[in-house]
């Protein structure tokens, strides 16, 4: 059983790139009255309280959304689903991707998650079944893989394993090249660390020699603490949504601000 909780890293910087590109994804495809899908290979409970003591541990959030959030205009969709999210759950309360995508869709749209990790997976089920999530303790990629094409077939995919097996790296691209062939219209977005040894260079260069016209978005942010190997973030996309260009240089200079202070 893998041991990766996401307790303690909930609301970091890497949380912020990946969650407001998603909110962004999502409005962008909830513009158009047509219904669409939403897939996760890796959900996690959906739901983190920042005034935990695994939260207050790692002090990851304290140096992510607590600093950074303010810098979001008010009608962002991340900043709009923040606001929302701490309404129904506390000040404290902050979500992960599968709440911030339930948060996103509306009547017609459909959400499949999947999670392995028991406890994470019984959480998930308490909070978003009652939102209509198809949920299953699961293989995210053998998931995705068995539900796709997806019906709605508008919509998109996040991948967001958290790297513990390492072979991840090795087996996301082909992957990624099996959903594409099956599903030709879904946005597949990846996300992934920067560590200080680089083992995302090859599955990005993979990926971007496979799929020369994806996107690749990536920012830089120092260290949480002393010898941590994280110092950055990336998402990957296929099928970018029109404008998510200017979304992400927006992103850089939020980025830019949070390294020079």
């Amino acid at each position: 059983m893998l041991s990766y909780q996401h307790s303690y890293h909930a609301g970091n910087l890497a949380d912020v790139q990946k969650h407001a590109l998603l909110c962004w994804t999502l409005e962008y495809l909830t513009r158009k009255d047509k219904p669409l899908s939403y897939i996760e290979t890796h959900s996690g409970r959906g739901l983190y309280d920042l005034s935990g003591a695994e939260a207050e541990k790692t002090g990851e959030a304290a140096l992510g959304i607590a600093r950074i959030e303010g810098a979001f205009s008010a009608d962002h969709p991340y900043r709009r689903s923040l606001a929302g999210v701490r309404a129904l759950h506390g000040a404290q309360a902050y979500p992960g991707s599968p709440l911030l995508a339930a948060m996103g869709l509306r009547e017609g749209d459909v959400m499949h998650l999947a999670e392995l990790h028991p406890q994470e997976h019984a959480a998930l089920v308490t909070l978003l079944e009652p939102w209509g999530a198809h949920i299953q303790k699961r293989d995210g990629f053998e998931m995705a893989l068995a539900i796709t094409p997806p019906t709605p077939r508008r919509g998109m995919l996040l991948i967001d394993p958290s790297y513990e097996v390492k072979a991840d790296y090795q087996t996301i691209p082909k992957f990624i090249g099996q959903i594409a062939r099956k599903w030709n219209v879904g946005i597949i977005a990846l996300w992934y660390p920067i560590l200080t040894d680089g083992p995302h260079r090859p599955m990005l260069e993979a990926l971007m020699t496979a799929h020369p016209g994806a996107l690749r978005h990536e920012v830089r942010f120092p260290p949480v603490r002393a010898g941590h190997r994280m110092v950055g973030s990336g998402i990957w996309m296929l099928n970018p949504p029109f404008g998510i260009d200017e979304e992400c240089a927006r992103l850089d200079a939020l980025f830019r601000g949070i390294s020079d202070a």
